[in-house]
């Protein structure tokens, strides 16, 4: 389960077969497939969507039959997402949208992503933004730490949460919707989120351990 937008599940796929773990699509949930079935669920009869991302979530959007307008001033949902091309004219045409009324989901809200030698500005920096802007909250969060995410988690695996381990490296993202939800949260110390954080943070895992191949013996 990612919230990373600009991945597409199957290149979830692809490496974890790679790695030596036999995985199908339907073994991945992002955060693109996340918004993708609640806008579907939502949009009435002519409702269009303002995307603001990478080619991926474009791509699971329009898998799930979600129609795309290139104008902001004519949609009624604006998707805000982790886009590397981000200008300022793309912040404008978010702003003018919120202010007409448009509805603003954001598909995560990780303030930074984890890349090797270091971290970048994820969706989180886009929303603070648009909140500074517009002087107030986005409508929706839809990935992790939302409800919504932990409800398409549970559904997907077909499981109630009280028996779902959460297993992440984000205080703020994995740990806190699995508290929330009612999950067995567990920590990786392999990520962004350190032992002195956690033991700082209001989000306390259940488990704290060094890497995946300790979960086995929890």
């Amino acid at each position: 389960m990612s919230n990373k937008p600009i991945a597409t599940r199957k290149s979830y796929v692809d490496k974890l077969n790679q790695m030596g773990i036999p995985a199908v699509l339907d073994d991945v949930l992002n955060s693109s497939q996340i918004v993708a079935e609640y806008l579907r669920s939502r949009l009435k009869p002519g409702e269009r969507v303002f995307v603001i991302g990478e080619e991926p979530i474009f791509r699971e959007l329009e898998e799930h039959g979600i129609p795309i307008s290139e104008d902001s001033g004519k949609a009624e949902y604006v998707v805000l997402s982790w886009d590397r091309q981000f200008t300022y004219d793309k912040l404008n045409s978010v702003y003018q949208a919120a202010v007409r009324g448009s509805v603003i989901i954001a598909s995560n809200p990780d303030a930074t992503c984890p890349l090797d030698g270091g971290q970048i500005p994820d969706t989180g920096t886009f929303i603070a933004a648009l909140e500074v802007a517009t002087g107030r909250s986005i409508d929706l969060v839809v990935g992790k730490p939302s409800l919504i995410a932990a409800e398409a988690a549970a559904r997907h695996l077909g499981m109630p949460y009280k028996d779902c381990f959460m297993v992440g490296d984000r205080l703020e993202t994995d740990i806190r919707m699995a508290n929330e939800a009612g999950m067995t949260s567990v920590l990786v110390l392999t990520g962004v989120s350190t032992k002195e954080m956690a033991e700082q943070s209001p989000y306390k895992p259940h488990y704290v351990v060094p890497s995946i191949k300790e979960i086995v013996n929890l």
